[in-house]
């Protein structure tokens, strides 16, 4: 399992929103460039990256530091946050970006994602299932988490294998940022149902312990950002993570 480090972008700078409220953002010091060519020269093969001012308002509010991160990096970069049509994925493929990771609209026209798995490649896209798990079942969330939709993890998971997805994101919503641990269960079971998709777990993360947990569950990735802003996992612990990824 990788360790992605993750990049929040709002208003040109680094922030993390906590369970994706607005009404709720830390803003850090770091030049969001600058940490992506830190963590870039620590061996992360990949860097996450979400468009926040995207997310919300629908067209991409940061592209400028978006195109040096991906010119900087001497891994890939995989960029979400907004993106409701294919121009807004081919604009980030022309910026450099390696991965476009596709959200809401992956949960409300999959026809359309599908459509696009076939048109760009598999390895170009990451589809972003964001789940409550409330109930026995995950069930899809979207629009920033505010919307519920009828359609469980597990039916997208089999609808999305057999159009030939690749990589998989899956956040367990209430985790986010909250530093509760990551949704160890929920990713042991992605992998044993879907074994021929990679998993990226997101949400949850404290420690370098969680990782470890993580690694465990059969998840190719882990997207972590406030313990890494936060000087909660030191380089030292990364390291398993990254260069051995």
């Amino acid at each position: 399992m990788e360790l992605i480090p993750a990049i929040d972008l709002k208003d040109g700078g680094c922030v993390r929103l906590f369970q994706g409220r607005f009404d709720a953002v830390t803003e850090y010091a770091a030049d969001p460039v600058s940490l992506a060519m830190r963590y870039g020269a620590l061996g992360a093969r990949w860097v996450h990256c979400v468009d926040l001012d995207g997310a919300r308002d629908g067209a991409a509010g940061n592209l400028a530091p978006i195109r040096r991160m991906a010119d900087e990096l001497p891994g890939g970069l995989q960029v979400g946050g907004g993106i409701r049509d294919r121009a807004a994925v081919e604009r980030l493929l022309a910026a450099g970006v390696g991965r476009v990771v596709i959200g809401s609209i992956a949960v409300e026209t999959p026809a359309t994602v599908i459509e696009w798995l076939g048109d760009f490649g598999p390895e170009r896209l990451v589809l972003a299932l964001d789940v409550s798990c409330e109930g026995d079942v995950p069930m899809l969330v979207t629009r920033g988490w505010t919307e519920r939709s009828d359609t469980s993890l597990w039916q997208a998971l089999d609808d999305y294998r057999a159009a030939g997805a690749i990589h998989i994101l899956c956040t367990d919503v209430s985790r986010d940022g909250a530093f509760t641990g990551p949704a160890v269960d929920l990713y042991t079971e992605c992998a044993r149902r879907f074994p021929s998709l990679g998993f990226q777990a997101s949400g949850g993360v404290r420690d370098a312990a969680d990782l470890v947990a993580l690694a465990g569950t059969g998840a190719s990735g882990a997207i972590v950002g406030r313990a890494l802003l936060e000087g909660r996992i030191s380089e030292q612990e990364m390291g398993p993570f990254l260069r051995s990824a």
